[in-house]
């Protein structure tokens, strides 16, 4: 089955549904349509493939099959309550967002209520009552949360373990922490490790694949810092070359730090980026998730200076701030500035272009984050991430296509994928954060950006270059409407031309004078060229290469790995095309 293009796909306004959605439909319903379903189901898809209209189809089914005669969901946030009863509304599907434990039952004009985890977890047993009361259907969104910690796991499972159908949503990586996550089931694996149970699956490869959602280019800008320390010392570092974990944190601080250039220069190409995506996409949006309140402020008004418009700031403890995301996603306006509340659920279709300026590094937060861009409207559009060249989120970024599930019985952080961090990610945050976890007082004197490569779908392409230069520019300019297979046909045209130029502008030994940074830069982009033939060998996607290379081999991604390690996998992959001739 071909699938519907994503403005063929919301439900109340068009016929079709997603092929993903409708072979989802087919697992719980069974292929004939005529199954009552399961009591629990559990649908991990991508952010940005439509989790909300399968979940609310099925409510629809299931309400007019009077299985169910309610519906509760529970939302991570507030402004995600308004969101899914707004959504409800529009396929005759009455949800209460306002809902208070106070009040105890829902007015008669309701199908239902949605809520938050918090709310459940203060009053358990009036849900419980309220889920016996009727049979209901209950929608966990982003159904980790219920495992965010054993009492709130304890508060979901006595509310809703009365209930007559559970669906779990989830678009992002599973936590690491050894929480069960109620209604989840769990299976033993032949090493004796139980892992969750998806009942459908709907990853970003076959999503990208399908034109369901955008293809994402990852901008990453390296740059020399300087700071003084709490001493009075001053120490200078490049960010994007090897460095210790404090160096790391703290030129990784001073790069995010208003005062510096830094930001000022890659807000500026992150803007004509957006203007260039504009030629494509009208109403495209950009987005900059800061860390605390101060920094938003400051980069809004680096953002009026470089575009000449202001920006919408959204602060956690505003209260007008859903009001603010919703007049955002319907207007026409370019940029938005957030305290990284905005990293989970919030659907604002239009934002094409991220700056990635919060020191949070966690693969959860980072896939939420993402998710903010990745929903296509039409085919061909493309996202654009700009983010600092830290070697954590250059792996994340590499990383995209990788699908996890949620791992019991072994130690906690064992992969790095622990996300203890997230709850406080997301909440209210008013002062700035500490990168290393601990205070890092110290004063940046100065920072200033260098475009460093660009990250699509596993590899890496581009030079070391100003910023203005006609190198960066030459990223910055990729049309805003590709196909995925165009975008990474493109990058590796302009890559192989930059590398001609090189060769042109150098004479006698090309290796004379070259850093440990450019030796690897040279390892990868071979590293790339061979991985790039290998995806037209076999028509395996670059990720699943690069992943497949790295279980063969050994060593951490490819962002963070050494000159032995991409040497290794090099000669792994011409091992394998030469096994393959034979």
């Amino acid at each position: 089955m071909p699938p519907a293009f994503p403005e063929r796909a919301a439900w109340g306004t068009a016929q079709s549904l997603r092929a993903w959605q409708e072979q989802a439909l087919r697992a719980y319903f069974g292929t004939d349509g005529r199954q009552p379903g399961p009591r629990d189901f559990l649908t991990v898809a991508t952010p940005g493939a439509g989790k909300t209209t399968f979940a609310l189809r099925l409510a629809r089914e299931l309400l007019e099959r009077r299985i169910i005669v309610a519906v509760t969901i529970i939302c991570p946030t507030e402004h995600l309550k308004r969101q899914w009863a707004e959504s409800a509304a529009r396929v005759g599907i009455k949800i209460d967002p306002e809902f208070q434990n106070a009040q105890g039952s829902v007015g008669k004009d309701f199908h239902g209520i949605a809520v938050t985890y918090a709310t459940v977890a203060a009053r358990p047993a009036l849900h419980r009552n309220r889920t016996e009361a009727r049979k209901t259907l209950i929608i966990f969104d982003e159904v980790h949360h219920a495992g965010d910690g054993l009492s709130w796991g304890d508060a979901v499972r006595e509310a809703f373990e009365p209930a007559a159908r559970r669906l779990s949503l989830s678009g992002t990586p599973f936590r690491t922490d050894i929480n069960p996550i109620p209604f989840v089931q769990y299976e033993e694996g032949p090493d004796g490790v139980r892992r969750s149970r998806a009942d459908y699956t709907y990853g970003y490869g076959p999503a990208l694949a399908d034109g369901v959602v955008r293809p994402v280019i990852f901008l990453a800008y390296a740059g020399e810092m300087r700071w003084r320390t709490r001493a009075g010392d001053e120490i200078t570092a490049t960010l994007g070359e090897p460095l210790t974990q404090d160096q790391m944190s703290q030129a990784w601080r001073a790069a995010l730090d208003p005062k510096g250039d830094w930001m000022t220069q890659v807000l500026a190409a992150a803007d004509r980026r957006l203007t260039e995506l504009r030629r494509a996409i009208p109403d495209a949006a950009g987005l900059v998730i800061a860390t605390d309140h101060e920094a938003a402020r400051a980069y809004a008004k680096k953002l009026r200076a470089v575009s000449g418009q202001g920006a919408t700031i959204v602060l956690s403890d505003d209260p007008t701030a859903s009001k603010k995301i919703k007049q955002f996603g319907e207007g026409e306006d370019r940029w938005m500035v957030a305290v990284r509340m905005v990293s989970e659920g919030v659907d604002i279709p239009r934002l094409a272009v991220g700056v990635y300026a919060t020191s949070t590094s966690t693969p959860l937060f980072f896939a939420q984050a993402i998710g903010r861009f990745v929903r296509a409207r039409r085919r061909g559009e493309t996202a654009s991430v700009f983010l600092p060249s830290v070697p954590t989120l250059m792996g994340h970024a590499a990383e995209m296509e990788i699908e996890r599930d949620h791992v019991l019985d072994r130690p906690v952080r064992e992969d790095g994928l622990d996300d203890d961090l997230l709850a406080e990610a997301n909440r209210q945050n008013d002062g700035p954060d500490d990168v290393a976890g601990e205070e890092l007082a110290f004063e940046t004197v100065e920072a200033s950006a260098t475009f460093d490569r660009v990250l699509y779908d596993g590899g890496e392409f581009g030079m070391h270059a100003e910023p203005g230069s006609a190198e960066e520019e030459e990223y910055l300019g990729i049309p805003g409407l590709l196909e995925p297979e165009q975008v990474g046909a493109l990058l590796r045209k302009r890559q192989a031309e930059q590398l001609a130029n090189e060769r042109r502008r150098k004479t006698g030994d090309p290796r004379v004078d070259r850093t440990t940074a450019e030796d690897l830069a040279v390892l990868r982009k071979e590293l790339q060229g061979l991985v790039g033939a290998w995806n037209h060998r076999t028509g395996q996607p670059h990720g699943v290469i690069h992943n497949d290379l790295r279980r063969s081999c050994g060593g951490p991604a490819i962002a963070q790995a050494s000159s032995d390690d991409i040497s290794k996998r090099i000669a792994k992959i011409r091992e394998w095309a030469t096994k393959r001739r034979s």
